[in-house]
């Protein structure tokens, strides 16, 4: 998984499955896309004016629980 965030744009990207994909984009609202693959699956997340989406405007905290990180 890779998060990346462009502060030009104020846009999160959290791309759960790596390399190139075939999607279709589904919007949840405004500012929320997801990006689905092959087989139904979640290729990535999409976050538009991210700041405010994601910390109302704050300092976001981000917490990461239960996650086991496998070597390549």
């Amino acid at each position: 998984m890779k998060i990346s965030y462009d502060s030009e744009i104020d846009a999160v990207y959290i791309r759960l499955i790596e390399g190139k994909h075939e999607c279709r984009t589904v919007r949840l609202n405004d500012e929320v896309a997801l990006n689905i693959g092959a087989d139904e699956k979640l290729v990535g997340i999409e976050i538009l004016d991210a700041r405010e989406v994601l910390a109302a405007g704050k300092t976001l905290n981000l917490s990461v629980e239960n996650l086991s990180l496998v070597a390549a």
